[in-house]
């Protein structure tokens, strides 16, 4: 059973029905609140098309069948951080996954090894420490290593659904993060935005990275790459780019970095 201490952080796999409520809650509190939608990941988001919100908790159907991780604060008690795993055998299975209801992926139906899904990733809106994000980081390595995981992939999530705020960072997507053309998905959603044919414009380097979600930064710091359109999701009010990381492809450098807050 995965339990990781890092400082004042300590991060561990829901055990009961209250853990699990406890993260359904923050999630609520990350995506619809007040101080919600802080650039996390859905499904790499929160509920899309499917979820409810009963209790003032967020659920959907795929929470049953989820590893789910909580970051708490050892200090004070708090839930901090949240997100939850969907394992995959391999790309046989894409189609049981949160992403496969907005993205074709039948290109990734091919990939042998096991695969993850990161999802409704979130951040107590409240909390900027950065230690948060490393220590989830050190989690998901230390499950992926226990696991033998070859990918891991979701939806990172951009606030907001007006393309034109993040223009800089679509354009840098395009030049350098885009999926290799044999996993890249297609477009399934209703309502999409085709960035990568559709911008002309060269990424302002500094307006690209201020406004790039910081898990998506993450994934890409490690070779992650995304698909070439965002869905524009009106129910949770974001954008969000399918978003691939094949656990080989992570640079040497950045993986004993993980591995050396997950050991």
């Amino acid at each position: 059973m995965l339990t990781l201490r890092k400082g004042r952080y300590i991060a561990r796999i829901a055990k009961t029905d209250a853990d699990r409520e406890a993260a359904q809650r923050l999630r609520v509190l990350a995506f619809r609140g007040a101080g919600g939608r802080n650039g996390g990941q859905t499904g790499g988001r929160t509920g899309g098309r499917i979820a409810g919100i009963a209790g003032g908790l967020d659920t959907d159907h795929f929470d049953a069948d989820c590893v789910h991780v909580l970051v708490e604060d050892q200090q004070d008690g708090a839930l901090v951080c949240c997100f939850r795993l969907l394992h995959l055998g391999s790309g046989a299975e894409i189609g049981r996954s949160y992403s496969a209801q907005f993205y074709e992926l039948s290109a990734l139906a091919d990939f042998e090894g096991p695969m993850v899904e990161m999802g409704r990733f979130c951040i107590h809106p409240d909390r900027r420490d950065g230690d948060i994000l490393r220590i989830a980081w050190g989690a998901m390595t230390a499950y992926v290593d226990a696991e033998g995981v070859e990918m891991l992939f979701g939806c990172a999530s951009f606030h907001g659904t007006e393309a034109r705020h993040y223009y800089d960072a679509f354009a840098l997507l395009r030049d350098r993060h885009l999926a290799p053309k044999r996993w890249l998905p297609r477009v399934k959603a209703p309502s999409v935005f085709r960035f990568a044919s559709r911008l002309r414009r060269k990424p302002d380097m500094k307006a690209a990275q201020a406004a790039m979600p910081p898990l998506l930064r993450t994934y890409l710091l490690m070779g992650g790459w995304v698909s070439d359109h965002a869905v524009i999701d009106d129910d949770m009010g974001t954008l969000h780019v399918f978003t691939g990381l094949e656990i080989r492809a992570v640079p040497p450098a950045r993986a004993r970095l993980l591995r050396g807050v997950a050991g």
